[in-house]
């Protein structure tokens, strides 16, 4: 019987339509912004516009994870239901939601013994991690079961690639994760950093490219050099970014150029309020499905 339900946290960097279109329930985070606090509810209540264009003002978001309270009351009715559940949780390199969700799952473990409750921990963010969750709808689709699922996904979570440039460096500055030394010489130079998040779910720099073109050419490199099957790619690929959407679609030009198979494939999705509080605007960022993370 495929009788169980694919859960996430909010900050997956998808449109809310997919997930509500495909079943897959989310439980949101929040955020505070101009001393304000608000769900996490995919720009409904303040528009991704609107978001990006305070915090070039000056306004400096934070974050709060999901804690293990949150979880029970999201998981609980659908237990009670006699459903399972699949939770893919943001990367714990990232957020300290995934213990959350470890420490609510042994409380329902206890409660509904009877149940399949199981909580990975995706290694994964933003669009990549919305990614994920789409290649288990797909499975779920074809009549995997929960365990199967679990599988695949353990599996292959560290075949997903994420790579992200950034050309507005002020909320790496804000949030103390670069110097002013090197926020100066950032700006001076023009400096993109391109990170991408490691087998253990940290976000790692691991480039330092002078200008935004360069920095889109070496993220196309990049993909190609690391994609299964390289040119002949024919998997998922999302781009997501904040406040700068033409520079994922130049991305995404040129990712077709470069890789036919994925032309008229390619989506593009805005970077929410979780990932927006930290990276600001100017971040464009590439997923796919590639060779397994090993640093």
């Amino acid at each position: 019987m495929n009788d169980f339900i694919l859960t996430c946290c909010s900050a997956t960097d998808l449109e809310e339509e997919m997930l509500k279109s495909n079943n897959v329930q989310y439980v949101p985070f929040r955020y505070i912004i101009d001393g304000v606090e608000y769900e996490d509810d995919f720009g409904k209540t303040i528009p991704y516009a609107e978001f990006y264009e305070r915090i070039k003002k000056g306004a400096t978001p934070s974050t709060s994870q999901v804690n293990p309270e949150q979880y029970i009351n999201f998981w609980e009715p659908l237990l009670k239901e006699g459903k399972d559940v699949l939770h893919i949780s943001f990367s714990s390199g990232l957020s300290g939601s995934y213990n959350s969700a470890i420490l609510a799952k042994q409380t329902l473990d206890e409660k509904y013994p009877e149940r399949k409750l199981y909580v990975v921990d995706s290694l994964a963010a933003s669009s990549g991690y919305g990614m994920l969750m789409m290649y288990l709808v797909d499975l779920k689709n074809e009549g995997k079961d929960i365990d199967q699922c679990y599988e695949w996904i353990e599996n292959n979570k560290l075949n997903l690639h994420h790579w992200f440039f950034s050309t507005d460096l002020t909320s790496y500055k804000r949030g103390g994760r670069i110097s002013s030394t090197s926020f100066f010489l950032g700006q001076l130079l023009k400096i993109c950093p391109i990170l991408n998040v490691n087998k253990d779910g940290y976000l790692i720099p691991r480039k330092k490219v002078r200008t935004k073109d360069k920095a889109i050419i070496e993220m196309v490199k990049i993909m190609e050099e690391n994609a299964e099957e390289g040119d002949k790619y024919n998997g998922k690929c999302y781009i997501c970014n904040s406040a700068c959407e033409e520079d994922a679609q130049k991305i995404a030009k040129l990712i077709e150029e470069k890789i036919p198979n994925l032309k008229n494939k390619i989506k593009v999705f805005s970077i929410g309020t979780v990932i927006g509080s930290h990276s600001g605007p100017g971040t464009a960022a590439v997923f796919f499905m590639g060779k397994k993370r090993v640093n």
